[in-house]
């Protein structure tokens, strides 16, 4: 049978030293994953599987290559985490899985509900794709060479997700174990040696042209021959991270990885073929310039908002109208707009400290830096303060209209042109504009531009 990978998140060397992960409630999320850890390798030991624990003094990247270097065919690998919310009613727990893989959805959907039978008091947040993480992809999903899983088991920072884990441990372990038991027991059912694989093939769509060669499919993921980067104009000399691997003598790359390069990826499960599409309207580089027209009409960015929250439409049904005028009148980028305002407000969800009633769509603060977040009469004049604020950051040129935004005098003018130069500006989060970027590429993605 395949033996277990498992990893406990966090506690190893970083760049910046030791990462604790969150911390909360006088306790760090590498120290709580470090004992539930244990706790399912000796259960799963005890049930007679093989398993595996990462070192806990590996990084990320170093986690992921530990992996890769002892991995074989029928193996699988999971990572544990804690989540963290500003809001600490947030709770529940989720899993990831690699996005466009059917099988390692019914994976991910095997391994929560053996959580949740164990701990029926956890909500249940579901299995979600990596592409709907903050960063739009998650490594260990994208880079681990086995079958892969994320697990977030609860909220660190809500204090009831923070008990169930602190006196229940032991179910948490039980659950899990359950699930990875089941889960290995799917990828390798027994069947005995090691023999050369075959991998089933599928057809490739590039552009609207069947290409002529198969790409094949390990472990539910789709990877194709190197030879299509070319035709995409991907230089894949210099991106050392995408996976590869040699079938019959041939060079294959796992082809979502190729969504990092500007390139749409859908499967498309009734012809078995995958689709790829280069972006042919939006110039790469420019695709992250803030004083920039945007690409998407009313009725996309309509229908993006429905599909991740429906009642929003309901509360705000104006509101891609809004932001398609006012960012249109400053000369803003309605598309980079709009995508920070579903990162900030959980797609109209909020949940944190802004009340829907404030039109506050981008956590914009009031003057003298009290701790209730700036209050707008409408949601038009909340989306004008949004746009003007991210004016002042992108562009020296004056504004069209009155002043709303109240830290507009605040900002040092045309400081952040582009969409990552607002990390650590408009939010601490050295991540932030990497967060609006893969919102944005999941905006296109569902519009049809890439």
């Amino acid at each position: 049978m395949g033996r277990i990978f498992i990893s406990a998140d966090h506690g190893g060397k970083e760049a910046r030293g030791t990462d604790p992960g969150s911390i909360a409630g006088g306790t760090t999320e590498a120290k709580e994953m470090i004992l539930l850890r244990d706790l399912i390798v000796t259960e799963l030991r005890a049930r007679n599987f093989e398993i595996l624990a990462v070192p806990d003094d590996l990084s990320a990247q170093q986690t992921i290559a530990w992996i890769n270097s002892r991995a074989r065919q029928k193996d699988v690998a999971i990572e544990i985490h804690a989540d963290a919310a500003s809001n600490p009613s947030v709770r529940g727990a989720s899993i990831f899985y690699i996005v466009n893989n059917d099988e390692r959805r019914s994976n991910a959907e095997l391994l929560l509900v053996g959580l949740l039978r164990r701990v029926p008091q956890l909500p249940n947040r579901g299995v979600k794709p990596d592409s709907a993480s903050g960063l739009g992809s998650l490594a260990f999903c994208r880079q681990t060479a086995i079958a892969s899983l994320l697990l977030q088991v609860g909220f660190l920072t809500s204090p009831d997700d923070r008990a169930l884990l602190q006196t229940r441990r032991r179910d948490f372990a039980l659950g899990i174990a359950d699930g990875l038991a089941s889960w290995s027991r799917t990828i390798d059912p027994g069947s005995g040696g090691e023999a050369d694989p075959t991998y089933p093939v599928f057809s490739i769509n590039i552009n609207g042209q069947l290409y002529p060669e198969k790409g094949i499919l390990i472990n539910g993921n789709a990877y194709i021959p190197i030879d299509l980067a070319d035709r995409l104009r991907i230089d894949l000399s210099k991106a050392p991270n995408v996976s590869r691997v040699t079938y019959r003598r041939v060079v294959y790359v796992k082809a979502i990885e190729l969504r990092d390069f500007h390139v749409s990826v859908s499967w498309d499960s009734a012809s078995r073929t995958l689709n790829l599409r280069s972006i042919v309207q939006i110039p790469s580089g420019q695709i992250d310039k803030i004083m920039l027209v945007g690409y998407t009409s009313e009725v996309q960015l309509q229908l993006f908002l429905r599909n991740n929250n429906e009642s929003a439409i309901v509360q705000f049904p104006d509101l891609s109208k809004l932001y398609r005028e006012e960012a249109t009148i400053e000369g803003v980028n309605h598309d980079i707009a709009f995508c920070q305002m579903c990162l900030e407000t959980g797609f109209l969800r909020f949940g944190g400290d802004v009340k829907p009633e404030q039109n506050n769509f981008a956590g914009l603060g009031a003057i003298g830096g009290g701790a209730e977040a700036a209050s707008f009469e409408s949601a038009r004049i909340g989306v004008r303060a949004h746009i003007q604020h991210l004016k002042a950051y992108a562009s020296l040129e004056p504004l069209v209209q009155e002043v709303e935004d109240p830290r507009f005098r605040f900002v040092a003018r045309g400081i952040a042109p582009s969409v990552n130069q607002l990390s650590g500006r408009w939010a601490a989060d050295l991540e932030y504009g990497n967060k609006i970027m893969a919102m944005l590429k999941r905006l296109y993605e569902s519009a049809g531009l890439i």
